[in-house]
């Protein structure tokens, strides 16, 4: 019985040590040890070692071996250098927007926007929203330009009809679900050979029946590709619903960061108040496919980042200007699936977009739906 007691008093004591070392580890994003945050869970330690849970802020976090590498060298240095220690890593998506009035169980709404066409804004959010998924995060993603609609092509579904199921006693669309993605385009419910020809009221209704009455389910990350410039549909999405954060996405020459700066600028605003979560340079650089390791510079080199860094936003990343994004969106299966150094550098956009959601959560306060009068 001695010797029971002074085992279970030494584990005990051990495990307090651990605690101290992992106290001592800090999550580079927000500035706190994993103890305080609450990230440490399931903690055991008995005669095989040390045990425990990581639960990250996100699945997709760029940070995920750093942060394991740090754990186990503060207990291997404070406590004992041969120590088994053993980490198993989940995660839990943070949210600013819990049981909102609109879309509950939705954790973060995020603004995919841009200064003018055609700098593949579509692009990048279908992109972005399969390698969430593909994280192991459930994501959904609303096609909001109404009168260009192209994530249905995108996606291989332009020809697929959304179901209309009851709840309440109310009709809700259920998204298509496409590649672990669940879809709501204007293009599901228009043939393409036929032009949506629409008021700004009817294309704001519209945006706003497939926040209001669709059959979303638990989302983590809800992404809204936005028509070019500042518009109704703009005005319309911060006024329904509070919008956790937004991305600009722009090409490298002046006229398009010109047109950026003036989207980003409508965030800021005092009366709209969006969080700009970073700015993604896409077509930063040409890269024949013949030659990939060649990069020619032809609008111009590095304007995204020299943008965030006037504005003090993230710089996410840059995409290359290679004819593989554009025929695997044509073809409906988006490059991010494959397995190149394209697919790697849209995964990579798509980790820091996660990492700056979770900051944005835990630095801002709760975000708030706008209200403005027209």
């Amino acid at each position: 019985m001695l010797r029971s007691f002074i085992g279970k008093n030494f584990m005990t004591y051990l495990k307090e040590k651990v605690i101290e070392a992992l106290k001592t580890v800090e999550d580079p994003d927000l500035k706190k040890d994993l103890i305080t945050l609450g990230m440490v869970k399931e903690l055991q330690v008995d005669e095989q070692g040390v045990r425990f849970t990581l639960e990250l802020t996100t699945p997709a976090c760029p940070l995920k071996e750093m942060i394991k590498q740090a754990c186990r060298e503060a207990i291997h240095q404070q406590v004992a250098q041969n120590l088994p220690v053993s980490i198993e890593v989940t995660a839990r998506v943070t949210s600013t927007r819990l049981n909102a009035p609109i879309l509950p169980h939705v954790k973060n709404i995020i603004a995919i926007a841009s200064g003018k066409g055609g700098v593949g804004k579509s692009t990048i959010a279908a992109n972005m929203a399969i390698a969430l998924a593909k994280s192991g995060a459930n994501v959904g993603l609303i096609d909001a330009d109404i009168f260009g609609p192209s994530i249905p092509t995108m996606f291989n579904c332009e020809h697929k009809k959304p179901q209309v199921t009851q709840r309440a006693g109310k009709n809700h669309i259920v998204p298509i679900e496409q590649y672990g993605v669940k879809l709501l385009s204007i293009g599901f419910l228009a043939p393409a050979e036929k032009a949506v020809v629409w008021r700004g009221p009817m294309a704001s209704s519209a945006l706003r029946q497939f926040l209001r009455e669709a059959a979303w389910g638990d989302l983590d990350y809800l992404m809204i590709d936005l028509p070019p410039g500042t518009s109704d549909i703009h005005l319309t999405l911060v006024q329904t619903v509070p919008v956790t954060g937004a991305v600009i996405v722009s090409t490298p020459q002046k006229v398009a960061l010109a047109d950026a700066m003036r989207g980003l600028a409508m965030f800021k605003q005092p009366q709209i108040n969006v969080p700009v979560l970073g700015i993604i340079e896409n077509m930063a650089y040409f890269s024949p496919e013949e030659l990939p390791n060649n990069q020619y510079y032809i609008f111009g080199k590095e304007g995204g980042k020299t943008l965030a860094e006037q504005q003090k936003v993230a710089f996410l990343g840059q995409i290359p200007l290679v004819q593989g994004i554009r025929e695997s969106g044509d073809a409906g299966y988006p490059v991010v699936m494959k397995n190149n150094k394209v697919a790697q550098a849209l995964k990579e956009v798509a980790k820091s977009l996660a990492q700056q959601v979770a900051i944005r959560n835990a630095m801002l306060d709760k975000t708030k739906k706008v209200e403005v009068k027209t």
